[in-house]
Parts: structure tokens; C-alpha cells; sequence
């Protein structure tokens, strides 16, 4: 009798178990397990169970409509992020999955009000001040560059803004912010793909932008960045370093004179966080080695493979600061004129 109540009680508690409905949160974590191997059908099912128990759950309603757009149902995406837009809580990435939604629906008239709503209310945000900038210049609106440099001006910490500014630089003729965004840009992502496909950019930057020209300083009267004019004015003052030609060598030379001129005549007036940055490079006895890594893959990469070898510690000792450290623009050190 007793092992039969025995059964009975384990029984009834198993039961009970079963039929109590489970916890929302470890459903959602069972969720973004699911997206994560990108096995999205089970995902939705478990956040639709999920939602039942917790129906104003932002971040598994956010994830909800992920799921929908990375199966590429739009359709279903697109009903549901109409509805987080006008939540009072929408965050940032709320805007963002809804722009990435219309873009694949091709909508942008749509995806333009949507940013400049959500601009509206998070109007310093740097991811969507680049998204929308990318969405003028996908329909060869020049007025992104606009977008570009508030996000940067007002975000200097996100790095997409960066890249996108110095990739509209580099086809114009300006001669400063292509190269000076593009570094900042390569030290915020150093290990990404963008950052890599950066360097060669940089190394063509100086080449074929900076000093192609013996006269530095032609064409620039009507600069209106008196920062521009003057980091210009120094790299002019170097000019004749690159009559034998642009190297990572002799780009080292030049910048490590420059990085000296500028804390002799500049700094005070101009703090920058980049230069800073490379003054203690220089003050630690790696500037070569950051050199060498900025330029020497792009030129030659056999040649910086075996400057590695031949140059083991001095390599080393940067390659172990490098992995330890965060780069980042601070605010209040934004110099372009618009």
C-alpha cells in the first residue's frame, strides 16, 4: 500500500511538472539556442509558447521578427516590427531590424521615414545615423556623407560611421578625412574583413591622394576644416621624404616626424585621440611594428612576412598590446567642417 502511494505521489508530481507552463526566460535562451544554429522554425515555435506567458517581452518579440527575416518570410516580419515601432520602449535595434526589413522588401521611401522617426528619437544614435546614410547613398543621394559625419561627431565610439565617411572620401578628391577616418577606422576593427580590405585603401590613400602631388597644399584654398589645413600643412613640410617612392618604411619615417611636429606645434589646439595613439606607439618602441602592420600587408606580404621573422619581438610585443587593448574616439574631438 505504501509504495503504491509512493507511485502515485511521483506520478502526480511528474504530471504536475509537465502541465505547469515554463519559465518565459529559459524558453527565450532556448529560443537563441534554436537561432543560433539557425534552425529558426523551432525558434518560433518556442517564443510563441514564450509569448503566451510574458506577451510584452520586447527582446522576444524583437527575436521573433529576427526569426521571420532571417527565413526571409518579410511579410510576417514586416506585420510584426510595425507593431515595435510604436511601443513607448522600441529601442535602437528595434529601428534597425525594421530598416534591414524594408530594404529586403525594397521600400525605401518606407525605410527613409522609418529612420528619420527613429533619428527623431534617438537622434545621437551612431548605427542609425550610418544605416540611413547607407539608404541615401544606395540611391546615389550624396547627402549620406551628412549622415556619415553627424554619426561621428555625435557617436564617436561606433565605428561604422568611419568606415562608411572614408569610403566616400576616398572617391572624392579630398586628401585628409579618407585617410585619417580610415585609420580610426582599422584600429576600431582591427581583426574584421572591412578593416583588412581598409589597409590597402590607406596604403592607396596615401599614394595616390596624399602625395601624388609634390604640392601638398594645391587645391585646398577652399578648405574650410582649418584641422585639415593644418595636418596638411605638416605632412607638406615632409613632402620630400617621399621622393623615393611610398613604402611602409618611408611612410614610417614620414609619420613618426609628423606625430613630433604636431605635439611640438599642434596638439594643444587639436587634442586627437588617433595621434595620441600613436605617440605612445612611437614613445614604446612600436611604431614601426604598427607601421609595418598597417602598410606592410598591402604592399608586399611575403616582405612583411619576413619582417615578422626578422623582427620577432619587436612584432610580438605589438601584436600582445594590440589584443589587449580597446580603441576609441572620444567625444568632443571633431574637426571636419560641413
Amino acid at each position: 500500500m505504501k509504495k503504491t502511494l509512493s507511485f502515485l505521489l511521483v506520478v502526480t508530481i511528474t504530471f504536475s511538472s509537465i502541465a505547469q507552463p515554463d519559465d518565459p526566460k529559459v524558453m527565450h535562451e532556448t529560443a537563441k539556442t534554436f537561432m543560433r544554429s539557425g534552425d529558426f522554425d523551432n525558434a518560433i515555435i518556442v517564443l510563441n509558447r514564450a509569448l503566451q506567458n510574458d506577451s510584452k517581452n520586447l527582446e522576444m518579440q524583437k527575436d521573433m521578427v529576427m526569426c521571420y527575416y532571417l527565413k526571409r518570410d518579410f511579410a510576417k516580419a514586416s506585420e510584426g516590427v510595425k507593431t515595435l515601432i510604436d511601443r513607448d520602449d522600441a529601442d535602437v535595434v528595434v529601428f534597425q531590424i525594421a530598416g534591414n526589413i524594408y530594404k529586403a522588401l525594397e521600400q525605401p521611401k518606407e525605410c527613409e521615414k522609418l529612420y528619420k522617426k527613429g533619428l527623431k528619437k534617438f537622434p545621437k544614435s551612431g548605427p542609425l545615423l550610418s544605416e540611413y546614410g547607407e539608404l541615401l547613398w544606395a540611391t546615389k543621394d550624396f547627402a549620406a556623407i551628412k549622415q556619415w559625419e553627424e554619426g561621428i561627431k555625435a557617436d564617436p565610439g561606433y565605428s561604422g560611421n568611419y568606415y562608411n565617411a572614408a569610403m566616400f572620401y576616398f572617391y572624392t578628391k579630398d586628401k585628409v578625412w579618407s585617410l585619417i577616418y580610415g585609420e580610426i577606422f582599422i584600429n576600431m576593427e582591427s581583426l574584421s574583413e572591412r578593416g583588412a580590405a581598409m589597409k590597402q585603401l590607406l596604403l592607396q590613400g596615401y599614394k595616390e591622394k596624399l602625395f601624388a602631388d609634390a604640392d601638398l597644399m594645391k587645391g585646398e584654398e577652399g578648405n574650410k576644416s582649418e584641422f585639415a589645413k593644418t595636418f596638411l600643412g605638416s605632412m607638406a613640410r615632409l613632402s620630400s621624404l617621399a621622393n623615393k617612392g611610398l613604402t611602409a618604411e618611408t611612410l614610417t619615417m614620414i609619420r613618426t616626424r609628423f606625430i613630433l611636429d604636431w605635439f611640438t606645434n599642434n596638439a594643444s589646439r587639436y587634442p586627437f585621440r588617433l595621434f595620441d595613439y600613436q605617440r605612445q606607439l612611437l614613445s614604446e618602441g612600436m611604431f614601426n611594428a604598427y607601421n609595418q602592420w598597417l602598410f606592410g600587408t598591402s604592399e608586399n606580404l611575403a616582405a612583411y612576412e619576413n619582417w615578422t621573422k626578422t623582427h620577432t619581438e619587436e612584432y610580438n610585443t605589438f601584436s600582445a598590446f594590440q589584443q589587449n587593448r580597446v580603441f576609441r574616439m572620444p567625444p568632443g574631438q571633431y574637426y571636419q567642417a560641413q
